[in-house]
């Protein structure tokens, strides 16, 4: 097969795969060199210049030995199959580069031959181009659970960012959708990788000649919609790895039917993409808000309201904790209001240190005032109609939604892929 002809099947086969972002990383030139990694991220994403830059995303194959029910490379699928020899990649990867095509390169892979061989292979890959190629730029490795400890360190030394699917959200759903796949099984090279990373992170406090490992950190991806667990489930899951495992992020892929399967929604099923987007949102409170898993949704309330972000929801079902007062609340306090980020937050607390806050000041210090001002007084005054009962609020909040969110409701589409 021709290596045009494997591009088309192995970038196609790849395009399910969302956890692909690249911040964190920096990679300088070296002399004898090509490339560099930036710290502003790399894969579909934005420069700090403005400029929109990409990876490369393939699999190294799509021949697999399992056959979990929820994906289109399972073993009895009749899909045209190929596979790249590590040599094939890395010369892809350099000229697709050199000719400014891409920036770097995400590599997964179904388990072909067994877990050690391809992951033996992808880190042949990353040897060939930063040993051979002198490649300073970004790559983004997946791992594969079930491959020796020593190929993930290795892996780790020669990549920037490394990831293992945690696929579905319970061990249950696992054994009845990927039985070849265990929980124990993708949570232990996980394990590892976050240990070596904060390992390593330590060494290289106390001497700038230890080596680097794993600099992006570690992100994670997670089917929603495939299987039947709650939010709050997936969020409490979301809240243990960021603790245990030092991930840098848990992405969320709204489950595609692409299989005739009893056991998975219906072919004519469409993606919950308004799901996964407040999926999103609730992991944005998560690791920047200081809210807990157990604050934005809980056993009597275990779905994300899909008609709110969950920070206006949460607040609606808090309402005795309003309204506050902007020039006398915490900085903890005012990442609870609605209509309030972190930087606006942050704001708010260096303006107060020269002036008392005016109305007038609000939208100057970036509040989106529609969403906050049911839930502030400032210098006495409350902002919002008194006399609106729970159900008028709630109706003011779904109109003060962002745009995007509107036209998800509305029944938007995503973009297709390819």
């Amino acid at each position: 097969m021709k290596i045009s002809e494997k591009l088309k099947i192995l970038a196609d086969a790849a395009k399910y795969d969302a956890s692909c972002s690249s911040s964190g990383s920096s990679r300088s030139a070296a002399a004898d060199g090509v490339g560099n990694t930036a710290v502003s991220g790399i894969c579909h994403s934005w420069a700090a210049d403005g400029r929109c830059v990409s990876l490369l995303k393939i699999l190294m194959s799509n021949e697999c030995l399992y056959d979990c029910s929820y994906c289109l490379n399972r073993r009895s699928n009749a899909v045209e199959r190929a596979t790249f020899t590590s040599e094939e990649v890395a010369d892809l990867t350099i000229n697709f580069y050199l000719r400014n095509y891409i920036e770097g390169l995400f590599l997964s892979s179904a388990v072909y031959a067994s877990p050690d061989q391809t992951m033996a292979d992808m880190v042949e890959v990353c040897r060939l181009l930063r040993h051979n190629h002198k490649f300073n730029g970004y790559i983004h490795l997946k791992v594969i659970p079930g491959a020796a400890d020593d190929l993930i360190q290795q892996a780790g030394f020669l990549a920037d960012r490394m990831s293992v699917n945690i696929e579905l959200p319970s061990e249950a759903s696992l054994k009845r959708l990927a039985p070849q796949k265990s929980k124990r099984g993708i949570l232990a090279p996980m394990k590892k990788i976050g240990e070596d990373f904060t390992g390593f992170q330590l060494e290289r406090q106390r001497s700038r000649k230890a080596p680097s490992f794993c600099p992006g950190g570690q992100t994670t991806q997670m089917i929603i919609g495939a299987s039947a667990e709650s939010d709050f489930h997936i969020l409490n899951l979301t809240e243990s790895l960021y603790r245990k495992m030092s991930l840098k992020r848990v992405y969320y892929s709204a489950y595609i039917a692409i299989n005739e399967e009893p056991l998975l929604p219906a072919l004519a099923t469409a993606p919950p993409l308004i799901r996964e987007h407040r999926l999103y949102q609730a992991d944005w409170l998560l690791r920047f808000y200081k809210f807990q898993s157990h604050e934005i949704l809980s056993p009597a309330f275990p779905h994300l309201d899909e008609r709110l972000d969950p920070k206006a929801a949460w607040a609606l079902r808090n309402f005795d904790l309003f309204p506050i007062d902007i020039n006398k609340a915490s900085y903890e306090e005012l990442l609870r209001i609605p209509g309030v980020g972190v930087t606006s937050a942050q704001r708010i607390i260096r303006t107060r240190r020269i002036a008392t806050i005016r109305e007038q000041d609000l939208k100057k210090i970036g509040m989106v005032l529609k969403r906050a001002r049911f839930f502030i007084t400032i210098n006495g005054k409350y902002l919002g109609d008194p006399s609106l009962s729970h159900h008028h609020l709630v109706n003011a909040m779904c109109k003060a939604e962002p745009p995007r969110s509107r036209k998800l409701l509305q029944g938007s589409r995503q973009l297709p892929l390819f």
